[in-house]
């Protein structure tokens, strides 16, 4: 039988185990730093001098101090010092330095960008995947300047959103 949880490796209680309080209550502590994650900051190398019990942070590359050989692990502050969890694909923080959800993609923690296919508002897809290029207007016999202007404007806006190609 595995001793820890498969993703958050989390401390299992093992038959026969001497103080399972003791596992049971370490199994908490990462899962209350793991679920629905929320950090200061991050990543970031260096330990907070002072940091408040609960308060965690995303251990970045070239860790210091406590912090070493846990780069890209969420690192809580408990009143038994620092636990670290490791990351999974997928899994989400809010990051209060920047207020915004980043995510781990496997490799790296994202900028606060979330990759979506669509997104929906109501039950209504607002935004789906990028259309190709609308070209601006151009020829035709009768010219209506503002007219063009508008278009291109409506085109410049799409393509600064993202939503068509440019």
């Amino acid at each position: 039988m595995a001793e820890t949880s498969p993703r958050f490796s989390l401390p299992f209680i093992l038959p026969g185990q001497a103080q399972k309080e003791t596992y049971h209550n370490e199994a908490l502590t990462l899962l209350d730093a793991a679920l629905h994650a929320s950090v200061e900051d991050g990543p970031t190398p260096d330990p907070p001098g002072e940091p408040e019990i609960g308060q965690s942070w995303i251990v970045g590359d070239d860790a210091t101090g406590s912090w070493s050989g846990n780069v890209n692990a969420l690192a809580i502050w408990t009143s038994g010092g620092w636990r670290f969890v490791r990351p999974v694909p997928g899994m989400m923080a809010w990051n209060g330095a920047i207020d915004c959800w980043v995510h781990w993609t496997g490799s790296a923690w994202s900028d606060g960008g979330l990759p979506a296919a669509a997104i929906l508002i109501g039950g209504e897809q607002v935004v789906g995947p990028r259309l190709a290029d609308v070209p601006s207007p151009s020829g035709g016999t009768t010219i209506d300047a503002q007219a063009r202007i508008a278009i291109d404007a409506v085109i410049a806006t799409l393509r600064s959103h993202g939503l068509i190609d440019s």
